[in-house]
């Protein structure tokens, strides 16, 4: 076990603390008064109010509409394969981009709630506070990889034939993370 102030981790946690201390020191993201990601509420409640452009915006609505009954953690993990997919070529550059790709075909978009025809309403301010704070810690690089540089996710209630030929990397709370399997020459 190891202990940072007053909460003790399980060994497996203490080398994801340690592993988030040197990503962000060695990223520069890390000054003298940070503390690393700890996926709780507490945590993310004792954040500062986010704040950001376009990308933060549609980020903090896609992590709404997408996993606000997820925990922390899967929060985090559903961000970071919208942040995979930016930095993919196979999909837009900005989060904006990633989230509505598809939008207007019903049921041919990338993220369901874009194109299932209900209206998106923010009605749970605090749940939207909390994952604005995911958001912004995600696109700032706070968090530690914790998908393995998947790009696709599904929840656990459904079996998408994609999923069949994708690399299955981790499951997080409801959801279960894939990434593509590339093939080559030699394959």
């Amino acid at each position: 076990m190891f202990a940072s102030g007053e909460r003790s981790f399980s060994d497996q946690e203490a080398g994801l603390v340690s592993v988030t201390l040197l990503r962000m020191r060695d990223t520069g993201l890390m000054g003298p008064n940070l503390q690393p990601v700890e996926f709780s509420r507490d945590w993310i409640d004792a954040q500062p109010e986010a704040s950001g452009g376009d990308d933060w915006q549609c980020l903090a609505e896609a992590l709404y509409f997408e996993a606000r009954g997820e925990t922390v953690k899967g929060q985090f993990a559903v961000a970071e394969v919208i942040l995979n997919r930016m930095t993919s070529e196979r999909f837009p550059q900005s989060a904006c981009g990633v989230i509505n790709q598809g939008t207007g075909k019903r049921y041919q978009c990338q993220f369901t709630y874009t194109c299932d025809g209900h209206k998106e309403v923010i009605a749970e301010p605090r749940a939207f506070e909390r994952v604005a704070k995911v958001a912004r810690a995600a696109l700032d690089g706070v968090a530690p990889d914790l998908t393995e540089g998947a790009t696709h996710y599904h929840t656990k209630a459904v079996k998408p034939r994609w999923s069949k030929v994708y690399t299955k990397t981790a499951a997080i709370g409801t959801h279960i993370f894939y990434r593509h399997t590339w093939r080559t020459a030699s394959n």
